[in-house]
């Protein structure tokens, strides 16, 4: 083999760069504080558009994560990627096109919440028609229009929602939440909920959070996080499917005791858990389940009451993937 057909055969690919169709895509994301790992080998991918639920108990390194993308902080080793661009070559172009809100916002207490919203609106160079719309707008959405009161008379809950606000003064196509409905009352909660699942398909959304219910309301993906690594990503109904322990059926009948009898030895029932009259099966084919359950139950000369599947929920699913991580 001549010396050019030897350098051909041993020419490496270059690594392949951020994937434009991506809104985040974060490889062996890692970050050291001294010794101690926030995060530890991190992969996950944000597809443009998509609401993005970031799941994990205190300390499991969300917070570390959100600043990194949001340029407030540099990963000790691995690549994270914001609409395509490296964060750490990240120009003013592309960061003018991502919102941040961090768990604590900071405010300028003397200003009112539009004067702030105007000042924010500032920093992007939107002109006076368009800054004064999107403030209006804005406020309304917040719940704060025609609110005069300083920054530094507001309840936490009004702060968060002047924070999310300030977060989309720039109309961005990436939205970065940390806890955002941590704060709020259950209408605060709505408020700002409906705000995030307005922006579907039009802004990515990338929101960590505690409160489960939040998530299943408006994210069609999740992560969850535990000790600086995925321990899981997909969408809710995936998650349930594939860490439910199994799917689960509802049953009542007239006489649970002899149903426990009837379905102890079926090979797809893995479980059975009775409270009061109603039997929760948990079974290992659920279309098998749903059909021979009605035979069993008639089989055995009882009168079925109730038979309806029972969906696995977002917070037995997290507790599974967490739990089994801890002392």
């Amino acid at each position: 083999m001549n010396d050019a057909g030897a350098a051909a055969a041993v020419t490496v690919p270059p690594a392949p760069g951020p994937s434009a169709s991506a809104a985040v895509e974060l490889r062996g994301l890692t970050k050291l504080y001294g010794r101690k790992a926030a995060l530890d080998g991190v992969d996950l991918t944000v597809a443009s558009g998509a609401i993005f639920g970031f799941l994990g108990p205190n300390g499991a390194g969300k917070t570390t994560t959100l600043r990194i993308l949001a340029g407030l902080a540099r990963p000790t080793a691995g690549s994270a990627a914001v609409l395509g661009r490296d964060v750490l070559d990240a120009g003013n172009q592309i960061r003018s096109q991502i919102g941040f809100l961090p768990d604590v916002p900071g405010f300028y207490g003397w200003m009112t919440a539009a004067e702030f919203l105007r000042f924010a609106g500032g920093l992007f160079d939107l002109d006076d028609a368009t800054l004064r719309a999107r403030v209006a707008a804005l406020l309304e959405l917040a719940g704060l229009a025609g609110v005069e009161a300083r920054i530094g008379a507001f309840s936490r809950g009004m702060k968060q929602r002047l924070g999310v606000a300030q977060a989309l003064i720039n109309a961005p196509r990436l939205l970065l939440l940390d806890e955002p409905t941590s704060a709020l009352d259950p209408i605060g909660r709505k408020d700002v909920l409906d705000m995030i699942a307005a922006l579907a398909g039009r802004t990515t959304v990338f929101f960590s959070t505690h409160i489960l219910a939040d998530v299943e309301r408006v994210c069609d993906t999740v992560a969850v996080l535990d000790h600086g690594r995925v321990v899981a990503q997909d969408t809710i109904d995936g998650l349930k499917q594939r860490h439910g322990h199994g799917q689960r059926l509802l049953v009542e009948v007239d006489d649970p005791a002899r149903l426990v009898q009837a379905v102890a030895a079926l090979p797809w029932v893995a479980l059975v858990e009775r409270s009061g009259a109603t039997l929760r099966l948990t079974v290992s084919d659920l279309p098998t389940a749903e059909r021979a359950l009605p035979a069993v139950i008639a089989a055995a000369g009882l009168g079925l009451r109730r038979l309806e599947a029972d969906e696995v929920s977002l917070e037995e699913v997290f507790v599974e993937l967490v739990g089994e991580r801890r002392p």
